[in-house]
């Protein structure tokens, strides 16, 4: 499947009037596209333009509200919880992290955990706005269950991802990974290049590997069994159980803390349910900031600088790749899968708006019919 290269600012523009048709302020509106854009820019295609049929279903099917007001439904100087009350995934996230760096800047550390919520986008978006503010960041987020547990065949757990990001030099550390081997959002885009999934990826209904994306999204969804494994593989031999774990260590700081819906009850009953958890912790509460940064860019540069093993060039410090991401797709422009472009096009029909005002005379081909059971 083909893919075409828009510049960031038509896609900017695009997901501005886009959530603005939705019902969004301009303000909610700009939140939302710069967590989609900001993961099309790292490069994880996954959770940026592609989301944009996911969240319209949900808006659809009720599951998103656009007037919710989110509530702190406990506080204390150093935590909370918030009611999303089915607000959009990242709007509520954003205010989360903002009073996680709030209480941090004041007491030293921030943990906020958020129940009812959606979708959030990538992990590594909200542990990056304390990182900027010269703090360490946390998220991690529950979602539907697409794990399947250490010799189980049932998925009871999500993608459950675990962001941190520290200030360091020349660029921030920011690691961002599922707790998975995937993310569903990888099923979704070789279910749409209709390509079969690398071994070791997923299982099917009984427990067996299966490389056959549209029924192993499709077995997610009706929960008949199956899904995907979690970091590890399938068995304690490769490390399943840690995966395994930390996805639990997700669970606790976003589900169990809020008192919300663990990821074996989300996006069930018309209800996404989905759960986060943020932590801000303050350098300058064990010693003295700037310090404490060049001591960790002092290791990430050894990092970089240690041996390579035959044939490789370079050592990645976590957030590096990123970095040149960015500086590409600027360049060069952001993939957009032409299949993804087809959900666009569906969705300036359905929003009444001008496709071509966005994307000139270009016009995705007719795709072959594939699983759309993924929302």
């Amino acid at each position: 499947m083909a893919y075409q290269y828009w510049s960031y600012e038509t896609l900017r523009r695009f997901c501005m009037e886009a959530f603005q048709k939705f019902g969004f302020t301009e303000a909610e509106a700009n939140i939302i596209q710069d967590v989609l854009l900001t993961s099309d820019l790292f490069g994880i295609e996954s959770h940026g333009m592609q989301r944009m049929v996911r969240y319209h279903k949900c808006i659809e099917k009720g599951m998103i509200k656009i007037d919710a007001q989110p509530e702190v439904v406990f506080d204390t100087p150093i935590s909370a919880v918030i009611d999303a009350h089915d607000a959009m995934g990242q709007l509520v996230s954003y205010r989360a992290m903002e009073l996680a760096i709030e209480k941090a800047k004041k007491s030293g550390v921030g943990i906020v955990s958020v129940r009812n919520s959606n979708h959030y986008g990538i992990a590594g978006y909200y542990a990056k706005m304390a990182c900027k503010e010269g703090l360490m960041g946390f998220s991690c987020t529950n979602s539907e269950a697409i794990m399947v547990p250490t010799f189980g065949r049932m998925a009871m757990l999500g993608s459950n991802p675990i962001a941190c990001a520290f200030p360091a030099e020349p660029y921030d550390f920011l690691f961002d990974a599922s707790t998975t081997v995937v993310t569903r959002g990888k099923l979704e885009m070789y279910n749409k290049m209709e390509k079969p999934l690398p071994e070791g990826w997923a299982l099917d209904k009984d427990g067996h590997p299966s490389s056959d994306a549209p029924d192993v999204l499709a077995n997610i969804v009706a929960k008949n069994g199956g899904g995907i494994m979690p970091l590890g593989g399938s068995t304690e031999q490769l490390g399943s159980h840690k995966g395994y774990g930390y996805g639990m260590l997700c669970e606790i700081f976003a589900s169990i803390l809020s008192m919300g819906a663990t990821s074996n009850h989300c996006m069930v009953g018309g209800k996404g349910n989905i759960c986060h958890g943020f932590m801000a912790i303050n350098p300058a509460y064990f010693g003295n900031p700037e310090d404490i940064k060049a001591h960790f860019s002092t290791f990430l540069q050894e990092l970089r600088d240690a041996p390579k093993a035959d044939g490789q060039e370079k050592i990645y410090t976590h957030g590096e790749k990123e970095i040149a991401a960015i500086v590409d797709r600027h360049a060069n422009g952001i993939p957009v899968n032409d299949n993804t472009m087809v959900e666009v096009l569906d969705l300036c029909e359905y929003l009444g708006m001008d496709f071509g005002s966005y994307f000139g005379d270009y016009r995705p081909p007719v795709k072959k019919e594939v699983f759309k059971g993924n929302y």
